[in-house]
């Protein structure tokens, strides 16, 4: 019987076509960000377990895969606690942390604010499902070193210009604070040590609805009184009465009591995003992003057409602070790639010219060799096919895998005699 020859659950293998359109789309957005002025750095794929596990990644961390010590005993087995104990190194789950121990690294070598792009693979435990995979890529663009809302600015700038390059139209771009979230909690009455475990029971609301997050927090034996005083917000009707982003559309969706400052400076941001860009904003009070480095700004994208973000990312001062010693402040934004990739049409990212040119037995080698290399030259991409009797299939494969034109070559054929038609 033969064996199963699938990949992993949750990973997949990529046929040339998927291929080709991948790094279409992953080299657009390359593109974009780097017109927007960041510089792109890679980091390696395993970081030191203790640094993924320091509890800054909230739920993910539970996902990371570990890499077991080398030359393990059965001391060693049955000293462990905890499967973590057997783990010095780990995949790493997303590419923020990796960033903030890279720029601890090479800090002195890098400018005072930097901007970086990571686009690269990450693994999580996931259960698969459709959008969900075990290892996918992730497109980073971050701003460290800016402690004002420019950085926040540049970001979303960014990311929507990416977007509208890609095709895809109707985004909206969620965004809250961190600190809203924080004073929001405390004016219902959660003691501040509960803040965390509270956001990761809110940040459910999309999945479990207004009465499923209440049960949870019930079931999790939270005092009863900041429970019926979120129950009572919830069910306000202008709690999720969005306005146009701005100081009032913030205001009202809000408790009295929360941060100032952050209403302001949220207030100030919408402001100038909408100047400089148009793009479409969307206060959501609700919005947590579960990561726990997340220090103020947080923001998500959101398509129509979906149930789930295409991306997300916020402000983490915090995090880097943890390898250097002091706070620096840092912001990024993420675009999902599996889920970018499914949205965007062939032809909205293009490719090469594309050219099969076809041959039979008496047609010379080298004269293929030629006209293969003088296309080539012209900026054409070209494949050589023999010719088969039953031409269908091939011209069928020829343009799944990206091929516009086709043209057969004979024995004196030069690439001005050439005939070229159109495939599709």
């Amino acid at each position: 019987m033969a064996s199963q020859v699938n990949p992993p659950r949750g990973m997949r293998d990529f046929l040339p076509a998927d291929k080709a359109n991948r790094e279409r789309v992953l080299g657009t957005i390359r593109s974009v960000y780097t017109q927007h002025g960041f510089d792109e750095i890679e980091t390696p794929v395993m970081e030191e377990s203790s640094r993924l596990h320091a509890g800054l990644g909230g739920d993910n961390e539970k996902l990371a895969f570990g890499v077991l010590k080398r030359a393990l005993t059965v001391d060693d087995l049955q000293a462990a606690s905890t499967p973590l104990d057997l783990a010095d190194l780990g995949l790493r789950f997303d590419l923020t942390v990796p960033l903030a121990r890279f720029y601890a690294s090479h800090q002195a070598e890098l400018p005072t604010v930097f901007r970086a792009i990571q686009i690269a693979p990450v693994w999580r435990a996931e259960r698969p499902q459709k959008g969900r995979y075990r290892q996918f890529v992730q497109c980073d663009i971050d701003i460290i070193g800016e402690k004002g809302a420019i950085a926040e600015i540049e970001l979303i700038t960014a990311t929507t210009a990416t977007l509208a390059a890609l095709g895809i139209d109707g985004c909206s771009i969620r965004i809250n604070d961190r600190r809203l979230l924080s004073s929001m909690l405390a004016a219902f009455g959660f003691p501040a040590g509960e803040h965390a475990s509270v956001l990761i029971t809110v940040d459910k609301l999309d999945k479990l609805g207004n009465d499923g997050v209440i049960n949870e927090l019930r079931d999790r034996a939270y005092p009863a009184a900041p429970i019926a005083a979120l129950e009572a917000f919830f069910n306000r009707p202008q709690t999720m009465e969005f306005l146009p982003f701005g100081e009032a559309a913030i205001r009202k969706a809000l408790p009295e009591g929360v941060d100032e400052t952050a209403v302001l400076e949220l207030a100030s941001l919408a402001t100038s995003v909408d100047e400089a860009t148009r793009a479409s904003l969307v206060f959501d009070p609700f919005l947590v992003r579960g990561m726990g480095y997340y220090t103020g700004t947080i923001f998500e994208v959101a398509h129509p057409s979906l149930g789930y973000s295409l991306g997300g990312g916020g402000r983490y001062d915090g995090m880097i602070g943890r390898f250097l010693g002091g706070d620096v402040p840092a912001v990024g934004f993420s675009l999902g790639f599996e889920r970018i990739v499914d949205l965007v049409s062939p032809a909205a990212v293009g490719g090469l010219d594309a050219t099969a040119l076809l041959y039979e037995d008496d047609v010379p080698a080298a004269l293929l060799v030629s006209l293969k290399s003088e296309l080539i030259a012209s900026g054409v991409r070209v494949r050589l096919e023999r010719k088969p009797r039953n031409i269908k299939p091939l011209l069928a494969q020829l343009a799944e895998s990206g091929f516009a034109r086709v043209a057969t070559v004979r024995a004196d054929s030069t690439v001005s005699t050439l005939e070229f038609r159109e495939l599709g």
